[in-house]
């Protein structure tokens, strides 16, 4: 009986490990994985965030943005496929599996990075003030936090969480996107508009008679890709991309193209 016994405990060890062998083949895929099953890297994008991701007259995707998009897809030998949803819809795809990472100046926050994974920064900015042309007076977010006056951001970026965060006595309006808020802006609805700085610089090239940025810095954000959450080979990947592209001659071409020479591409928008 012993002997059998021996026997027993010897085949179920052998069946533990035949079935612990096969485990990871019955695990779930992984990004890298489907992109390069698939060809092609989705990519989420929240067009009208100048000049990171907008959208040409031909309804091409295009900015500083996309072209970091197209850079991974080639680092990986995959096509870019681009999708557009609003900023506040982009974790909910991402967490959906509608999209494979999304780039859409993303700010790094602790809130966020409860719901997904971020790389390391691809670009470093921050938020600044812009005001009516003809309102020579304000210097500061601080000369418009009054009773009776009224402050702008596009919902569900970290602008609105900054306002929230600051704003004491000013009323503070929420509009989908940044176009819309500055409209806004210009129409008098608004007082000011709080935003990321190169938006509003590119936005003050486009109407240098109808508002002025005041470019003292509010915050100082970091910017990053955001994958599923604890997909750590994803993030590994970017990291590693990011310590190659960041600076690199074909990064630098796009930071001037789209942060600096504004006027040259403005007239390619719808």
């Amino acid at each position: 009986m012993k002997v059998k016994k021996v026997k027993n405990w010897v085949v179920m060890g052998l069946l533990l490990t035949l079935v612990c062998a096969a485990v990871p083949a019955l695990a779930v895929e992984g990004t890298l994985e489907k992109i390069a099953r698939e060809g092609k890297i989705v990519i989420g994008s929240a067009p009208g965030y100048y000049p990171f991701e907008m959208m040409d007259k031909q309804g091409e995707f295009i900015g500083y943005d996309i072209d970091v998009g197209k850079a991974v897809a080639d680092a990986l030998g995959v096509k870019a496929e681009f999708r557009q949803f609003e900023f506040a819809g982009l974790i909910p795809a991402l967490q959906a599996g509608e999209i494979d990472i999304l780039i859409a100046g993303m700010s790094i926050t602790g809130k966020r990075a409860l719901s997904v994974s971020f790389s390391n920064p691809y670009f470093e900015t921050g938020q600044v003030l812009m005001v009516p042309k003809k309102d020579t007076a304000t210097k500061s977010w601080k000369d418009l936090d009054k009773k009776g006056k009224k402050i702008a951001t596009p919902q569900g970026q970290t602008s609105a969480l900054l306002a929230a965060s600051i704003i004491k006595e000013a009323e503070i309006l929420h509009f989908p996107t940044f176009p819309e808020t500055s409209l806004a802006l210009v129409n008098g609805q608004v007082d000011g508009v709080i935003y990321d700085q190169p938006g509003v610089i590119v936005y003050e090239a486009r109407h240098p008679d109808a508002v002025r940025g005041v470019h003292d810095l509010i915050s100082l954000e970091n910017l990053g890709i955001a994958c599923r959450l604890n997909d750590q080979s994803m993030v590994q990947w970017l990291n590693s991309f990011l310590f190659q592209y960041k600076g690199s001659p074909r990064e630098i071409a796009s930071r001037t193209k789209w942060m600096v020479n504004a006027r040259d591409w403005l007239k390619e928008l719808e």
